[in-house]
């Protein structure tokens, strides 16, 4: 049986794999092996979740099951999953619990637990938590039963917290933003924030009706975007996914500025404010080669995970690092956040340009990204992708070929039988062409 939890909690199609009385269990569960060593403690949990439709009875059940174990519950409601994870700091709370698929197409959901000071969950955890699905408990009665209020003005303090991270000085006054939150969880509150530190915002894809959550939108789909901004004249636009735990940015001519960008942009800056721990960046395997690069020519070391951004965070909290992320625009800031935060990356990015006075497009030549290329070899044997001679002997071919203009990463799917093969060089044509010789090598010698 494979594992329930994946790299960013329980996904699925809702009300097919993820159903209301899953959703009560992994509560009851959660409530059961969160309270540790004192079972009889009294826990509190906030409740948040982005805009779809199956989130509002999702939500009743998650409510229903902690309550019924006896946990006392905070109805956030609609929150971005790094709003509520704040929020469980802010407030102490035991546990928090994010209603979200993220970036996933509507029909899907997920169910997120974050741990008391707003982190994600440990593996050991999450499969003690999957353990106890199912068993026999003894139900709590009369007064031991959990309370629930309902709070939603608890995302104010999120706002709040956004803006007050830009600090005295550091108003976004003069720039014209466009923002897409994806009608998503951060449909309000990345509006409100941008406005609330001077921003004039243009916002787009702002009126969530429960099922257009990340539909042609947000970061994934940010042809709209781009085009908006042009047409506004703007100076940035910022694009957000369903949840707003990741960004991605476009200049004044309608240019992408992916996360790995972004991170070079941020790194630099505060490498030069003497805020970069350690002179340190986090990033994942699958971070391009530019990016490395860039941080070598400004003496910036660069600490490598695996891919997960869950993985950049613990590299972060176990080193003391405060800045890390994925090219997909999950950014972490660990002065501010415990998990990224599209809206609070979008607003240090913003406010880059105003300090500097230099455009976005300018900012972004920090980096030259490398062409890079990936193919997903399908049917394969996974578990022997490290092992096998061929692919191993093939991989140190072309790894010599490349030379230093470029790089490849085999990765093994987690739950599939295939494996990633990811390339970059020098120019489009080469990157494709070794990629390709690669996948058929993989594909000869892994097949199932």
């Amino acid at each position: 049986m494979s594992r329930l939890f994946g790299t960013d909690g329980v996904r699925g199609c809702a009300n097919k794999e993820l159903t209301a009385d899953l959703a009560l269990d992994l509560s009851v569960a959660a409530a059961r092996v969160l309270a540790g060593a004192e079972p009889n403690k009294r826990l509190c949990a906030l409740v948040g979740r982005d805009t779809r439709i199956s989130g509002e009875f999702l939500e009743a059940a998650v409510v229903a099951g902690l309550a019924g174990s006896g946990v006392d519950v905070i109805i956030v409601g609609l929150i971005p999953t790094p709003g509520l994870a704040y929020l469980v700091t802010e407030f102490g709370a035991d546990f928090g619990v994010m209603l979200s698929a993220s970036h996933n197409p509507m029909p899907d959901n997920g169910i997120k637990f974050f741990a008391g000071g707003g982190v994600k969950l440990p593996d050991e955890v999450e499969d003690r938590i999957e353990e106890e699905l199912g068993k026999d408990w003894e139900r709590p009665t009369g007064a031991d039963v959990g309370r629930v209020t309902a709070r939603p003005e608890l995302a104010d303090l999120y706002v709040n917290h956004l803006v007050a991270s830009l600090g005295a000085d550091g108003g976004l006054h003069g720039l014209k933003v466009v923002l897409d939150p994806a009608n998503g969880a951060a449909y309000r509150t990345s509006v409100a924030a941008f406005e609330a530190a001077g921003a004039q915002v243009v916002a787009i894809h702002d009126d969530p009706d429960g099922l257009n959550i990340n539909e042609n939108c947000g970061s994934t789909h940010i042809e709209s975007l781009q085009a908006q901004v042009i047409a506004s004249g703007a100076d940035l636009g910022i694009g957000l996914d369903g949840d707003a735990d990741r960004c991605i940015a476009v200049d004044a001519a309608g240019e992408v500025v992916d996360g790995d960008q972004i991170l070079a942009i941020l790194a630099t800056a505060m490498k030069d404010q003497g805020r970069l721990a350690h002179d340190t960046l986090v990033v994942t395997i699958m971070s391009n080669l530019g990016l490395f690069r860039a941080m070598e020519a400004n003496g910036i070391a660069v600490d490598t995970t695996k891919v997960g951004d869950r993985y950049v965070v613990e590299s972060m909290n176990a080193n003391g690092f405060a800045l890390g992320g994925e090219q997909s625009g999950h950014v972490i800031m660990s002065e501010f956040a415990t998990t990224g935060d599209g809206t609070l990356t979008g607003m240090h990015l913003a406010q880059e340009l105003c300090r500097t006075g230099k455009p976005l497009s300018e900012l972004a030549t920090i980096m030259t990204r490398f062409p890079q290329v990936l193919i997903n070899v399908k049917g394969v044997d996974r578990s022997r992708a490290a092992t096998d001679e061929g692919v191993l002997a093939a991989v140190a071919e072309v790894e010599a070929e490349l030379g230093s203009d470029g790089r490849v990463v085999l990765r093994p799917s987690g739950t599939e039988p295939l494996v990633r093969v990811m390339v970059e060089a020098d120019t489009e044509e080469r990157a494709q062409a070794v990629a390709e010789t690669l996948a058929a090598v993989v594909k000869e010698r892994l097949a199932i």
